[in-house]
């Protein structure tokens, strides 16, 4: 380790404080619906996740070993085009989560790699064929796979439900959600804490630090996963709220079929070494559960809204992150630069963020920018009611009261 630099040193806190980020970005695909249906409290949510999310992080090294091996030419770049990436990807989630959308931590993550790299060492460093088959197809079909599975299992659920007990079944489709949502966190651990591991691994072999091609060691390991822990555990309450109540309305049904398709889905890509996308699956599964639910409505408003972040979370990341390359370039000054700025523009954004608090005591709260729909329905519903209410007859024997009023103003004048 005689060879662990100043910037190596830089670059491994700035990717734990992605991976803080990623935690708390990511929350609310873990536990935003088992929070929204009420099946567990939210701090005790947030805490189970995280204790999960470390787990998780010790299960497998194949998303780690996707990114610090088959990405990109590890000898094309250097330490620096690594802190480069990480500044995109952590400005990209912490905007990101100011709004409430839940965009791919992946994502950035990638982006801010592919852009960093092609700004120090061209198009030719990065893996085309493993951008194609291990991260942009999964992108696309893991949320259709998750909410279509998500959507058959709801309907499923429902129809062998129908003649069970109301209360009990309730009872009993919570305590199914905090397990799927359990298995969902530790999922959690197994692909995106290991993007942290296998980003800091990159560095490690630009450094010099360690041998090429060697799997992350057990102390990368173990510090991804307390920094996404962390992470986990303070919540991303912006976040729970959009998937929790601005996506759709959930039944205790719905929640823990969601959260079951998307586990599994986490979990087989996990396995594969796909970098697939934790948020695009749980968002595809819950928008399934909502259409799988007869009468249940997805808000198109809020979910065009975070497609549009989907769509943006590569190109945004990777322009922020040449930017970022380009500046470093110019030596230790220009590193200095790049760091300052991405402390400054992460302080400034908490800072707006208190203007409106979200937290653990209002995460649960109806807000109006979401729920546009159900408000729009409500009152074409009291409309209607009303029109008809006045065209119906009266039911038989009904005595309708005189309607004195021409007479009192007549009296009066």
């Amino acid at each position: 380790m005689e060879n662990f630099s100043l910037i190596l040193a830089i670059v491994v806190v700035t990717a734990l404080a992605f991976d803080f980020t990623n935690g708390f970005h990511d929350t609310a695909n873990a536990m935003a619906t088992t929070i929204s249906t009420g099946a567990m409290k939210p701090k005790a949510a947030v805490a189970m996740s995280a204790v999960l999310n470390l787990v998780g992080a010790f299960l497998s090294i194949e998303v780690a070993n996707t990114i610090s091996k088959g990405l990109v030419d590890e000898s094309g770049i250097q330490p620096e085009v690594i802190f480069a990436a990480l500044v995109g990807a952590i400005l990209w989630n912490l905007l990101t989560w100011l709004v409430g959308l839940p965009s791919s931590s992946s994502h950035a993550l990638m982006g801010g790699l592919i852009g960093a790299t092609i700004a120090s060492a061209g198009m030719g460093a990065v893996h085309g064929d493993v951008l194609v088959t291990k991260v942009l197809i999964p992108a696309i079909a893991a949320p259709l796979v998750a909410g279509l599975a998500a959507m058959l299992a709801t309907r499923l659920t429902y129809r062998l439900g129908r003649n069970a007990n109301g209360e009990a079944a309730k009872k009993g489709y919570r305590s199914g959600q905090i397990a799927s949502a359990g298995l969902v966190s530790l999922a959690h651990g197994t692909n995106d804490a290991q993007k942290t591991m296998g980003i800091i691994t990159l560095a490690l072999v630009t450094g010099g630090a360690i041998a090429p091609d060697s799997d992350p060691p057990v102390w990368v390991i173990l510090s991804a996963g307390l920094a996404i822990a962390l992470g986990t555990y303070l919540g991303g309450w912006r976040i729970i709220r959009t998937m929790g109540k601005g996506l759709t309305d959930l039944q205790p049904q719905q929640g823990f079929a969601a959260q079951t398709s998307a586990a599994t889905v986490i979990l087989a890509s996990s396995h594969l070494g796909f970098s697939l996308s934790t948020t695009h699956s749980v968002s595809g599964s819950v928008m399934g559960a909502g259409l799988g639910r007869k009468g249940g409505v997805v808000r198109w408003s809020t979910a065009t809204r975070m497609f549009a972040a989907w769509g943006l979370t590569l190109p945004a990341a990777a322009l922020v992150a040449a930017i970022a390359e380009y500046v470093t370039s110019f030596g230790t000054w220009g590193t200095a630069f790049v760091a300052v700025f991405l402390i400054a523009s992460s302080a400034a954004i908490w800072v707006v963020s208190r203007r409106e608090v979200v937290d653990h005591t209002n995460v649960n709260d109806t807000d109006d920018t979401n729920v546009d729909d159900t408000n729009d329905t409500e009152e074409t519903t009291d409309v209607m009611s009303t029109a008809i209410a006045a065209v119906t007859p009266p039911p038989p024997g009904h005595v309708e009261e005189p309607d004195t009023e021409p007479a009192t103003r007549t009296a009066t004048v």
